[in-house]
């Protein structure tokens, strides 16, 4: 579904070296590594928030460049860091990013919202960050996008928003979604994931479904935290 082919990305102490993988259709696909190991700049890139310096990144085949509004349509984001104002309340940033999208559905929305137990009229600045990740999944899941990317979703929460987050991805799975996200908490990706990315220092070490990458690692039983350290040596 979504493919990167020989990804370049040079800054002066930092560079993605020809990084190159697929993401299936209809899987959870873990993109793992050492913090500072690429995966931010990576996933920016496939979003267009960071210019590359070379490769190719198609989604279904297409370029973000071949139509961006509905390359961009076709995707739910979330980032560990957020792109929320402070001052502004859950309704008023809802309204921001639902202006972004054609597809945004509000019947959808208010389903989330209440299941995941927010309020309209809360501030941002008052949001635990447990409460902003569900927003944040509550707007990425509220305009039909077909591939979730999320950026380090599950770091910092608590472990039952975590076994929340999960229990979601999970339930998208079966929905028919594509889920790619970045995480070191690798404990999450031993419970939901289908297929593991293995980056480190800019380059992919692994990339294949979660049995194969265990057997990589050529240890008895292990987790997939033991394999990458393996991997990594």
């Amino acid at each position: 579904m979504l493919e990167v082919s020989n990804l370049s990305k040079n800054y002066k102490s930092f560079s993605l070296d020809h990084v190159s993988f697929t993401v299936r259709e209809g899987r959870i696909t873990g993109f793992i590594g050492n913090n500072g190991a690429g995966k931010t700049t990576t996933l920016k890139c496939i979003l267009g928030l960071v210019p590359y310096d070379s490769g190719h990144i198609l989604l279904e085949g297409r370029t973000m460049y071949h139509n961006e509004r509905a390359y961009k349509e076709r995707i739910g984001v979330v980032f560990d860091d957020g792109y929320f104002y402070d001052k502004f309340t859950i309704s008023a940033m809802k309204n921001v990013v639902a202006g972004a999208y054609a597809g945004w559905d509000d019947s959808e929305y208010h389903r989330y919202m209440e299941k995941f137990g927010l309020k309209e009229t809360q501030r941002i600045d008052t949001l635990s960050k447990g409460m902003k990740m569900k927003f944040a999944l509550a707007l990425a899941l509220s305009h039909h996008a077909e591939i979730l990317i999320l950026d380090e979703p599950s770091g910092g929460l608590d472990p039952k928003t975590r076994q929340l987050f999960c229990t979601e991805l999970s339930e998208q799975k079966e929905k028919g979604k594509t889920i790619f996200f970045s995480t070191h908490i690798t404990s999450d990706l031993d419970k939901i994931g289908d297929d593991i990315i293995l980056i480190d220092e800019g380059q992919i070490l692994a990339a294949a479904s979660k049995e194969e990458f265990l057997r990589q690692s050529k240890l008895p039983d292990p987790t997939i935290e033991e394999a990458m350290l393996k991997i990594i040596g």
